[in-house]
């Protein structure tokens, strides 16, 4: 079996036994991820970016030279890498969950139970709840599946199709850490820069692969390349601004706006202002368009692999 088989086959069995068995309650690797990271954190904490560079490196780079280290191991037995690769990609990947997390929250906002609503946004994002009413929930929660179908999915295949399982950890621990202290907040606005910084390129080559799979698989293609070239580039982040405009489009929604984070408000540029207001229904409409994005991204990556492996041969 040859590499590019082995990450084909790893990948779809990867992201098969996620969209079986969901993220685990407990011992998820991604959450150890994130235990270690916060103990580095304590020891190497300095209001200071040449800290945070570090923090970063040690975190990142520990992940990373250990998946280097586990996939050099099974190289021999192709099984194995198979094993290996749909082990890490079912670790990394967190699409059922996204679309679960989702769904809870359309399903109150459905019975009219807004409080209920209010109490499950958190599992998904970092807005803050008690100032949103239900439309404000719902279009949150659709950006965030946007959003979170590129750093939850697409991002991480498109390294693993690069890097194999090394760039999939990378990408999760990458993705994870900036979620830690990335932010702008006055503990992190320095030491978090570096991880920032990581992500936003990290998460170009999968922010653009989900935009345009959104074009593809969406109910508007020419709607969602209006609103990707007209209104991505006016939002705040470089990656999440291709595709929520792409989602935004394709949906025939309108999405952007004003939004609060940890008690900060926010006024961010409309996307696709010739849509419509975000109703409930569209979360299950967002989550569909979220599945069908990361099986296309599936099949691109694999195949994509496979003509790299091949043309290098």
């Amino acid at each position: 079996m040859r590499a590019d088989r082995v990450f084909a086959y790893g990948a779809a069995a990867g992201l098969l036994g996620d969209l079986l068995l969901g993220d685990p309650r407990r011992g998820h690797p991604v959450a150890a991820f994130g235990r270690a990271a916060s103990e580095v954190e304590r020891v190497l904490w300095r209001d200071h970016r040449g800290w945070g560079a570090l923090h970063t490196t040690v975190c990142v780079g520990g992940a990373t030279g250990l998946a280097t280290l586990a996939s050099r191991c099974v190289r021999p037995s192709r099984a194995a890498s198979v094993a290996l690769t749909a082990a890490a990609t079912w670790a990394v990947v967190g699409g059922t969950s996204l679309g679960r997390e989702a769904r809870a929250i359309g399903d109150a906002l459905a019975v009219g139970d807004v409080e209920a609503a209010r109490q499950r946004l958190p599992h998904l994002c970092g807005r803050d709840p008690q100032t949103l009413d239900s439309d404000g929930i719902a279009r949150a929660v659709v950006e965030s599946v946007a959003e979170n179908t590129s750093d939850a999915v697409v991002g991480a295949l498109a390294w693993g199709a690069v890097a194999g399982v090394p760039g999939l950890v990378a990408f999760r621990a990458v993705n994870t850490l900036d979620a830690m202290v990335g932010h702008r907040s006055p503990k992190y606005r320095r030491y978090g820069w570096a991880s920032a910084r990581l992500d936003d390129v990290a998460g170009w080559p999968g922010a653009r692969l989900t935009a345009v799979l959104a074009t593809v698989a969406g109910g508007d293609p020419r709607g969602a390349v209006r609103a990707w070239r007209a209104d991505a580039g006016k939002h705040p982040s470089p990656n999440a601004g291709p595709v929520e405009a792409s989602f935004a489009g394709a949906l025939g929604v309108r999405l952007g706006g004003t939004l609060s984070y940890g008690g900060r408000v926010e006024h961010r540029p409309v996307l696709n202002a010739e849509g419509r207001p975000v109703s409930v229904a569209d979360i299950e409409r967002a989550v569909r368009l979220s599945r069908r994005v990361s099986l296309l991204a599936l099949a691109v990556c694999a195949v994509g692999r496979t003509l790299s492996k091949g043309a290098t041969s």
